[in-house]
């Protein structure tokens, strides 16, 4: 019997379909949030951190997007490992990652049109027309981001994605679950030697990508029959120094028949391949009411692989810290409204994991002394040497790191 995967618009009886389906043929279920908790667990990057994965926004601080292609190696490598179990029907978003080599999967999709989803909202979650279109508009923008995502393209629903397309607007539960278990019985979505392989493939594909991204690597990986291809797609001063210490990671992993690198087609474009150092932080928050100042310091940042974004309002800073949970900021002392000193007092009061500098091109002794009482990580004048500036953040982080894996889970 083949894995089954269930990708389906918001209000279209998802729920329902996966649990008779499920009931009928026994399989085990994984949902996304199985996924990520083991993704998570493996990998310590936040539920909600990997939860971005599945929204059309993105974090502030991911300009290179390291953050978010860490967190889909990961979340790969949890579908990569269940998949070698078989029997199983994944539902959500992540069924989506397995490749199309694997060939016994049964590829479902759910949808129905927009009267029959909005009647669904307004009886399911009590939500008035305007609101459920809202909603439905929202979810569906999530929905294409995810698969432009993985396949460039901008129709989520769009039938060469699956096997079946069940219009739930026109069926019943009942008889969507009869034509999933009819297809899932047919020969064609049955295991094969090939399609077994596929998923050996996708498993040792996942784990390269773990090893490589644990050593700061970001480079594209394809394997075949167990044969490993690495692919640099930026331009670097020392090429076969790279590749060799690619190869040198990559053949540590079991069942590798053999590594190979090559440069890909954007390799002799400008940007230049840099080996990522987890020891700095991902979000560093930059509050500043000098603008000029504050974006230009974010580009250097981000020039050193430092994510980074600013904002010239200790308000809207405060909403950031909310939104998008920066591991360290760097605050301005002097500031209209809500000053550095104010913002460092309500951080440490509402998110004391938060590492905060004070920056400053005017600060005295007192204020000083007091920003270290409030809890701030350094206290640093302008202009600020940026070699100073990333040690001191590399600093903020690992102390962040210690203090969160001495904090009793929840």
């Amino acid at each position: 019997m083949p894995v089954i995967t269930v990708f389906s618009g918001d209000y279209c009886d998802e729920a329902d379909v996966v649990w008779r389906v499920r009931a009928k043929t026994g399989y085990e279920l994984v949902t996304d949030h199985d996924l990520m908790a083991e993704a998570g667990k493996r990998s310590g990057i936040a539920e909600e951190t990997l939860e971005r994965l599945f929204s059309a926004r993105q974090s502030i601080f991911d300009r290179l997007g390291r953050e978010r292609e860490r967190s889909l190696a990961y979340l790969k490598l949890s579908v990569a490992e269940m998949l070698a179990k078989e029997k199983l029907i994944f539902a959500g978003f992540s069924g989506q990652l397995i490749p199309k080599t694997v060939t016994h999967v049964l590829r479902v999709c759910l949808i129905a049109d927009l009267k029959y989803r909005l009647a669904a909202a307004r009886k399911i979650d009590g939500l008035s027309e305007k609101e459920a279109v809202k909603q439905i508009g929202r979810l569906e923008e999530d929905r294409a981001s995810w698969m432009r995502s993985l396949f460039g393209k901008e129709d989520p629903w769009e039938e060469s994605f699956y096997d079946i397309v069940l219009p739930m607007d026109k069926i019943g539960i009942q008889q969507a679950v009869n034509i999933i278990w009819e297809n899932a019985k047919k020969s064609v979505v049955e295991p094969t030697g090939p399609s077994r392989q596929a998923v050996k493939d996708f498993l040792l594909e996942a784990r390269v990508q773990e090893a490589l991204i644990k050593a700061g690597h970001f480079v594209g990986i394809a394997v075949s029959n167990g044969a490993v291809t690495l692919t640099i797609n930026k331009h670097v001063l020392r090429l076969k120094r790279l590749e060799d210490e690619l190869r040198s990671i990559a053949e540590t992993i079991p069942g590798i028949a053999s590594v190979t690198t090559k440069v890909g087609k954007d390799y002799h474009k400008s940007n230049v391949y840099r080996q990522h150092d987890f020891s700095l932080p991902d979000r560093v928050l930059i509050v500043d009411d000098e603008r000029e100042f504050g974006h230009s310091l974010s580009e250097r940042l981000v020039m050193c692989d430092i994510g980074a974004a600013v904002t010239d309002s200790g308000e809207t800073a405060l909403d950031l810290i909310r939104e998008e949970e920066p591991e360290v900021m760097i605050i301005d002392l002097r500031m209209p409204g809500i000053d550095g000193l104010e913002i460092l007092r309500r951080v440490k009061k509402t998110t004391p994991e938060v590492e905060v500098v004070i920056l400053t091109a005017q600060g005295s002794e007192a204020e000083r002394k007091l920003a270290m009482e409030l809890g701030a990580f350094a206290f640093l004048q302008k202009p600020v040497d940026i070699d100073l500036l990333s040690e001191t953040l590399r600093q903020a982080k690992e102390k962040m790191r210690r203090n969160m894996q001495g904090k009793p889970k929840p």
